[in-house]
């Protein structure tokens, strides 16, 4: 029996100590000797105060009284402790006994505790101020837990639902969570009518698994009056974005090259004042992003930024967008009349996108807006003071169009206030991998890819290639590599790549050719050979395509507009 008694108690966790009437030690398990690291057999019939200096025991013997959860050093450990004295059927102290434990133990076990006290309050919490319903039920479909948003739509409270079939909840449809239980499977989109009222909402719900164990379903409501609610409100939003505000910001324009950091810090500096603005440059190098960034750099930023293409739109039509009309002016003006784009910007930022392909006679009446600052309807008589800053943009030779008499000279000064040149990308061929890294992380989005970088060797090619149609030509180059790669592929490699004609190439051999043959003829303008050079490649393209114009501007890299604006501009004959 005694070894039995012995083998039981040097079993369990918890230090024992043991003393009679005289303080000798009777008992000393295991676990006592680990933590006082003394031997449990030397340490038998031993004084205890010889055995733990600091020990209580003998005090206990004396007084008969109980400590219990007492914290006590012990060599290099802190122990609690209880300290009871052992009585005989008469009631007298025949000895004393210690339980024990080092305390670093308890504290963890705290901790775990304290810890789980915390996330059960934090998942409540969330549980409870979430937006969605939630509604719980345990494996016999019985409701366990509802929040206070599942009250908000289906009108039901706790005392309605928990403790009661899941099916109460419902006036129209199956119960999804009957359909979990049943499959043990989630249920998704499941379209149900809930409610006194039969509200109409989308559900979803997912089984509970404690292990290999179905333990309930929980389910997530979703109100659709309020979704559809949000989609209308966000549809509304959309549409004024569109129409009235600017979307990007100078972190929205890419590179480091120093040509294309001068354009920004000039764009900043442009930004600050009122002055008008002229946006200089090819076609696809980015300058309605300036103007947007402009916009939204300047004290106008909050109020409307409104784009009108004036190549886009004929002489007649363009007068009427831009200054408004009176009720009766022309036939089929609508009753009322109609606002301007002039005042609808008012208080903010009219962008005229290709302000060089205006006639003279609209550019006179635009020239006296710019002046008086006020418009007058078609088809009226009241002058309208408008408040408006003008950004403008061209890819023409301004210069040379006041010369040839395309473009008036009082208005190439009225807006030539503040010019800013935005330079081609040929210009800055160190930003190509910026922005074509930009460009795949768009075009990523749009297409569900995974690309994450491009070659050396497909950088090699496309530092080589001179970008006629700039930016936008890079852009719509990116997105056809992407088209070309696999669903798999997360490189962007030389074979990915649409087929490049190597036009500087091309037209650096042209030039040395005619330069061998001509080095004594008279040096022209620059512009003049880079007219000269666009009216050759358009005229091959177009040679090549057999005279399809979109897919000679698809294979040049620049809009449909822009091609017929240029066969225009250089008279080329297609054969």
């Amino acid at each position: 029996m005694e070894r039995e008694i012995e083998m039981i108690l040097d079993s369990t966790h918890d230090a024992m100590i043991a003393v009679d009437i005289e303080g000798r030690i009777t008992i000393f398990n295991k676990a006592a000797g680990i933590l006082t690291q003394k031997n449990p057999v030397s340490a038998i019939g031993q004084p205890v105060d010889s055995v733990i200096e600091n020990t209580r025991l003998p005090w206990v013997l004396k007084t008969g009284i109980s400590e219990l959860n007492q914290k006590q050093p012990l060599g290099d450990i802190t122990i609690i402790t209880n300290r009871m004295p052992v009585l005989n059927e008469l009631g007298d102290v025949v000895g004393a006994i210690a339980v024990f434990r080092d305390i670093t133990e308890v504290q963890e076990l705290a901790e775990e505790i304290t810890n789980l006290k915390e996330i059960r309050g934090m998942l409540e919490a969330i549980f409870n101020s979430t937006q969605d319903a939630i509604s719980v039920v345990d494996q016999n479909g019985i409701g366990v837990m509802i929040n206070p948003a599942y009250t908000h739509i289906t009108g039901y409270t706790s005392k309605d639902v928990i403790g009661k079939m899941c099916t109460v909840d419902f006036s129209e449809g199956e119960s999804v969570h009957l359909k979990v239980l049943a499959t043990g499977h989630p249920v998704k989109g499941a379209r149900l009518k809930v409610g006194v009222n039969r509200k109409e909402v989308l559900v979803e719900a997912a089984p509970i698994m404690v292990g290999d164990i179905l333990r309930g379903s929980v389910a997530v409501i979703h109100d659709l009056s309020e979704i559809n609610r949000l989609i209308s409100e966000l549809d509304q939003a959309k549409q004024l974005i569109r129409n009235l505000e600017a979307k990007y910001t100078f972190s929205d324009i890419k590179g480091q090259h120093s040509v294309i950091l001068n354009a920004i810090e000039k764009a900043k500096l442009a930004a600050a004042t009122p002055a008008t603005v002229v946006l200089r440059g090819e076609s696809g190098t980015g300058k309605e992003l300036f103007a947007h960034a402009i916009h939204n750099a300047s004290e106008r930023k909050y109020s409307q930024f409104v784009r009108v293409n004036c190549a886009a739109i004929s002489e007649t039509i363009l007068e009427s967008e831009l200054f408004g009309y009176e009720e009766g002016a022309f036939t089929g003006a609508s009753k009322g009349g109609k606002k301007g784009l002039f005042e609808r910007a008012h208080g903010g930022t009219l962008f005229l996108d290709e302000i060089g392909e205006i006639s003279l006679n609209m550019q006179t009446k635009l020239l006296r807006v710019l002046q008086e600052k006020e418009i007058v309807r078609v088809g009226g008589t009241k002058a309208i003071p408008i408040d408006v800053r003008v950004i403008s943009a061209t890819n023409l030779d301004l210069e040379k169009a006041v010369e040839q008499g395309r473009f008036r000279k009082d208005l190439y000064y009225r807006i030539h206030v503040f010019p800013i040149a935005i330079p081609p990308l040929r210009e800055h061929k160190e930003d190509v991998r910026a922005l074509a890294e930009f460009f795949i992380v768009k075009y990523n989005q749009e297409f569900g890819r995974n690309v994450s970088d491009l070659s050396e060797e497909a950088l090699e090619e496309m530092l080589a290639y001179d970008w006629p149609g700039n930016v936008r030509e890079l852009e719509n180059f990116i997105g056809r590599s992407l088209i070309n790669m696999k669903i798999t592929d997360t490189i962007i490699l030389k074979k990915h790549l649409p087929n490049l004609e190597l036009v500087s190439v091309h037209m650096e051999r042209q030039f040395n050719e005619r330069d061998e043959k001509d080095v004594n003829k008279p040096v022209k303008l620059l512009s003049t050979y880079i007219e000269d050079a666009e009216k050759r490649a358009i005229s091959h393209a177009l040679s090549a395509s057999a005279g399809n114009r979109e897919i000679t501007a698809k294979a040049l890299g620049i809009s449909l507009r822009t091609l017929y604006y240029k066969i225009q501009k250089y008279e080329i004959q297609e054969k």
